[in-house]
């Protein structure tokens, strides 16, 4: 500020003017003061928690939290508790002495291994669980075999039919295995005649049953995760000089370690807990599964060979657990990479 600036009226002659001190500017800004600077104005801080009270406040921010992240918790552990309670009331059951439905708690207030000792001792369980073990083994595998070769199929070749084909296998999955009960019953009537070696009362014959029940799902969700594989691998094999069969088991089938093990994995637990097919095709006593054997005895005296049955549940899960614990790392890639369609 100069003195031609001040106004005469407030202008002393006896008083000389102080010199002014230049103002820092900030460089780029156009002549603007910097922050702290003499004459600079800092811009109010307004406090918009100020007026609001803090119950307020935190109660719209538990509220906000509830409805984006805390009903998943909610449902999480509804969905835990309703699946564990008829875990700890068959456990409660193998354990209780009386091995009865009547004297069983769902918190157990004794626990005995009777009911094992009984199921060891007085049913043939053994025998019923290797002929499970066996059945579930094989056709779990055979049918992960044929579903991976028509997946490759269906997946990497152009043919004549093949949507179709893949239309009538969507088709015949629609529809539950037992109403075709009638026409396989009959159908193997004539073949146990024929070749009693894949007939009635064989291993054989209900394990080509199983696997014709699960080549069609096994062979979608296979599908879904060739896809996904890139056709250049095979291209280039081909220029190496590599036939169709290495390409398939020594490229693919490395690749799809996965999938594999997600069908294995569903095609055994579903064989071992198969029930319906399983008593119209297996009548001997010799040849029953587990299903059957443990069904037959609480079909007659449901009260008091409950504890039985309870124990002889809890052994049969011991293989299924085990076999998706040594398979959990594939579990998860398999089935969402299956659900892809590249």
């Amino acid at each position: 500020m100069s003195e031609k600036d001040i106004p005469a009226a407030s202008r002393d002659p006896q008083v000389p003017l102080a010199p002014t001190q230049p103002q820092a500017t900030v460089p780029g800004t156009l002549g603007l003061p910097a922050a702290g600077a003499q004459g600079a104005t800092q811009p109010p801080q307004v406090d918009l928690l100020a007026d609001a009270p803090a119950a307020t406040y935190l109660g719209s921010a538990q509220g906000n939290w509830f409805a984006r992240v805390g009903w998943r918790h909610l449902v999480a552990w509804i969905a835990i508790v309703f699946s564990l309670f008829p875990i700890l009331f068959v456990v409660s059951a193998a354990f209780n002495p009386l091995g009865q439905l009547s004297s069983t708690t769902l918190i157990p207030t004794a626990f005995s291994g009777e009911n094992f000792s009984k199921l060891l001792g007085t049913t043939p369980f053994t025998r019923w669980f290797g002929n499970s073990i066996v059945i579930a083994a094989v056709s779990g595998f055979l049918s992960m075999f044929l579903s991976a070769l028509a997946a490759f199929a269906f997946s990497r070749y152009r043919f004549r039919g093949r949507r179709p084909g893949l239309m009538f296998l969507l088709l015949v999955q629609m529809f539950p295995q037992f109403l075709a009960m009638v026409a396989i019953y009959i159908m193997f009537t004539r073949i146990t005649e024929l070749y009693p070696q894949i007939g009635f009362n064989t291993w054989w014959g209900l394990v080509i049953l199983y696997m014709g029940g699960a080549l069609g799902v096994n062979t979608w969700l296979m599908k879904g995760f060739f896809d996904t594989i890139p056709k250049d691998l095979d291209e280039s094999a081909k220029v190496d000089g590599a036939t169709h069969t290495q390409i398939f088991f020594g490229i693919i089938l490395p690749l799809v370690a996965p999938i594999l093990a997600v069908t294995g994995l569903l095609s055994f637990i579903g064989t071992i807990n198969e029930i319906i097919m399983a008593n119209v095709f297996l009548t001997s006593a010799d040849s029953k599964t587990l299903a059957i054997g443990l069904y037959g005895l609480i079909s007659g005296e449901r009260n008091n060979n409950f504890g039985i049955f309870a124990a002889g549940t809890l052994l049969t899960a011991i293989p299924t657990v085990a076999l998706f614990y040594s398979l959990q790392k594939y579990i998860v890639g398999g089935l969402t990479a299956g659900a892809v369609k590249g």
